[in-house]
């Protein structure tokens, strides 16, 4: 039987307007509405006067003077990136300009936490300009006018990622790693699903009370949707299991009877995370491949 997620997508906004959320929390949606963003990249504020600003988004100048116009009289300390796709993080350089020169915050660049660093290739679609001028690390604090956050190490959708957790709310900032409007793309090679299963297990047991995904709505009872998340991409595995015991072995054969209810324009990103899922079975022993595992390789059961 299928894991319901209980997913949460109605969202009320105004593309260009600056929204109060919660107490000290404020957001901004960039208009770059599409299947993998779902409404757009939103941007979050902490703070007043000295603020920090979260995901500035695409390189997008419209969404950018947003920023600075819902900004107007105050000052940004803090640029904290979640992650380097292209959706999140462009937008820092000219809104760093425009600001003051701000210092980002963020894991590292792009693949980093893949060891790009030492010649290994990412996928397209990486914001290979990014480089933070802070480092931060899992357990880091830091701290701001009136506002502390935490950061949380959680590499799956890719090696970098990061969440931000605002200790005075107990919200989250959680990227794309949890999102409540559809689950996350694992696309390798820079996105790993052992990683990301993980990632998704150091979650359970923290407080956090809301998360605030990049793309979509806030996600209320946290803890029970992390826990459909795992459970639903224990079901993926189950149904690739299924598909090898039929002698179904290519990824392109897999995906039109898993995602059979999934629009078709989503089957190529659906292929990745299938990907993503084999390498992790290959790896313990649950499914084989001859040769080097790839999109193309034909697969079999452990």
């Amino acid at each position: 039987m299928a894991v319901t997620i209980p997913y949460v997508r109605e969202l009320t906004f105004e593309y260009g307007a600056m929204q109060q959320i919660s107490p000290m929390v404020r957001r901004v949606i960039a208009r770059n509405p599409s299947g993998f963003t779902q409404a757009g990249t939103g941007t979050y504020i902490i703070g007043k006067g000295k603020v920090a600003v979260i995901d500035p988004g695409p390189l997008d100048m419209d969404h950018v003077q947003a920023i600075v116009n819902g900004l107007k009289g105050e000052t940004i300390t803090h640029i904290l990136i979640t992650h380097t796709h292209m959706d999140h993080s462009p937008a820092t350089t000219p809104l760093k300009k425009l600001m003051g020169n701000p210092p980002s915050y963020g894991y590292g660049p792009h693949g980093s936490g893949k060891g790009v660093l030492e010649g290994q290739a990412v996928e397209a679609g990486g914001d290979k300009d990014f480089v933070p001028d802070v480092v931060v690390r899992h357990g880091d604090i830091i701290k701001g006018d009136g506002w502390t956050v935490e950061c949380v190490h959680t590499p799956g959708h890719t090696s970098n990622h990061i969440c931000f957790a605002l200790l005075e709310e107990k919200a989250l900032f959680t990227g794309d790693h949890v999102m409540g409007w559809s689950t996350t793309v694992i696309s390798p090679p820079d996105g790993d699903m052992k990683d990301y299963m993980h990632s998704l297990d150091i979650l359970l047991p923290r407080d956090d009370a809301t998360y605030w995904p990049t793309h979509g709505p806030a996600i209320k009872d946290p803890q029970n949707f992390v826990r459909a998340y795992i459970a639903h991409r224990q079901d993926r595995e189950t149904q690739i299991t299924a598909c090898l015991r039929d002698g179904v072995g290519r990824i392109k054969d897999m995906v039109p009877v898993m995602y059979k209810d999934v629009d078709e324009k989503l089957w190529p990103a659906a292929g990745r995370s299938v990907l993503a899922h084999l390498l992790h079975m290959v790896e313990t022993g649950r499914a084989k491949c001859e040769g080097e595992a790839g999109p193309d390789s034909v697969y079999s059961a452990g």
